[in-house]
């Protein structure tokens, strides 16, 4: 129960990662919002997790969205201890020359905007709590060491690497800790955009680049996660910390 009492809202939580890191904080004790834009699948994460969790559309590149899903956390549980920012977004694995404005303004606006209207979102409720807080943001080891055809996802990733040291410097007077994962690909729904196509062949060359030799799953990066934002992790901030097998050795 080590996150027994703390409220988080956790944005991309209807699959992969985000899924993943709300059902072990709900079953460590935390309050959750299940926030993403697939109704569907986060209303059935939140029914799963009970009376633990409750489900809010959030598009994480609209400001009113995100507020709304602070707003839903302290409406539904009192207050806000905790902001996952997971929700995340690639361009298929392609040439840099290929890559389509649109694509390119969309990765930008999932991976690093929405880290931006969860700070403005998130702090001053922070603030208005008096007692501090954690922001968790989900950035990859493409911000650490690129891989070819993911040009503009491998900046947005560095970015958010960038943000979470800048929050982390400028709020830590007030005991807001900012905190990231930077995961190797794991079987996410993303993952057959990283390799352009999903196949044996492809997976394989993927795990072969990972000493440890395989791919991330969702349980090794919500292990990761609940660490960096209990009480235990009350002296981190800044760190953005390489769950990857050892791939960015």
């Amino acid at each position: 129960m080590r996150l027994e009492g703390k409220v988080a809202v956790i944005t991309g939580a209807a699959s992969g990662f985000g899924e993943g890191m709300a059902r072990l904080f709900a079953s460590e004790g935390a309050k959750i919002v299940i926030a993403d834009i697939n109704d569907e699948a986060g209303e059935k994460v939140a029914a799963d997790l009970g009376d633990a969790a409750v489900y809010v559309h959030a598009d994480v590149t609209r400001g009113p969205d995100v507020e709304g899903m602070v707003a839903k956390a302290v409406e539904a549980f009192g207050k806000l201890d905790i902001l996952v920012n997971n929700a995340g977004f690639t361009h298929v694995n392609k040439p840099v020359m290929e890559v389509t404005e649109d694509e390119f303004d969309q990765i930008m606006s999932v991976n690093v905007k929405g880290i931006f209207h969860g700070a403005r979102a998130a702090v001053p409720q922070f603030r208005k709590q008096g007692d501090g807080g954690v922001i968790l943001n989900i950035a990859s080891t493409a911000g650490v060491r690129p891989r070819p055809g993911l040009v503009w996802y491998n900046t947005s990733k560095s970015a958010a690497i960038g943000a979470t040291k800048s929050l982390a410097i400028e709020l830590g007077a007030e005991q807001i800790r900012v905190v990231a994962i930077n995961p190797v690909a794991g079987d996410t729904p993303l993952l057959a955009k990283f390799m352009g196509e999903d196949t044996p062949e492809k997976r394989e060359a993927f795990r072969a680049s990972v000493p440890l030799g395989r791919l991330s799953t969702a349980q090794d990066i919500a292990n990761t996660a609940l660490y960096l934002v209990s009480d235990e992790a009350n002296f981190l901030t800044g760190v953005c910390m390489e769950v990857d097998g050892g791939r960015c050795i």
